[in-house]
């Protein structure tokens, strides 16, 4: 079975700050996935190690200092710059406002929008999917969120994610057809758009050949 190593992580993602910890904390998760090929393990690093930041930002970055960026992010929640104005570094209130009664969390008030930000290697967002994901791992992650800033949970709810949204088939390998689709397509089920799809897929071709 095909492994991650020090040596690919530090080829693919030179930034990663604890290569040995990600080492230990990704390929228990791979295994228990079936993320177990090349081309499967080439697009979750490429995938997981952009939407982290190399693996080290495991939390969602609400903290905006600028109103145009929200209304660029969320424009239907902030179709006027005078109302993004009220959330700008404001990690909380945006959290409660933007993520209200979405993903099984509550209002504002409940607190869950920050309670249940996205957070680990593929960003596990609301009650809803904490939920799911305690139930697929044992784990109470509804009672204690934090813990997806583990490596270990980070990885394997990256590993959950992956497998129960259908992206090992994406990931796999056809002759016949166009990775950079099928990596889109991965991208979409991951962020629900394309972000930094060049970049992603520019890091999934560094990864299969350092490979």
């Amino acid at each position: 079975m095909l492994t991650i190593t020090e040596a690919l992580i530090r080829a693919a993602l030179p930034k990663c700050q604890s290569p040995a910890v990600w080492v230990s904390a990704l390929n228990p998760a791979c295994e228990k996935y079936s993320i177990n090929t090349k081309d499967r393990i080439a697009s979750f690093l490429a995938q997981t190690g952009y939407e982290s930041a190399s693996f080290n930002c495991l939390q969602e970055d609400l903290n905006y200092s600028s109103a145009i960026r929200l209304m660029k992010v969320w424009p239907k929640r902030f179709p006027t710059e005078a109302l993004a104005q009220l959330y700008i570094q404001t990690p909380e209130k945006l959290a409660n406002f933007v993520y209200q009664k979405r993903l099984g969390n509550g209002d504002a008030a409940s607190g869950d929008g920050f309670r249940y930000l996205g957070r680990g290697i593929i960003q596990i967002t609301g009650r809803s999917n904490y939920a799911a994901l305690s139930k697929a791992l044992a784990f109470d992650f509804v009672h204690d969120p934090k813990r997806l800033l583990e490596a270990k949970f980070a990885a394997l709810s990256a590993a959950w994610f992956w497998e129960s949204n259908g992206l090992n088939a994406l990931a796999d390998d056809q002759t016949d057809d166009d990775d950079l689709e099928d990596f889109t397509q991965i991208t979409k089920r991951i962020n629900g758009g394309t972000m930094g799809i060049q970049a992603r897929f520019t890091l999934f071709k560094t990864i299969i050949a350092a490979m």
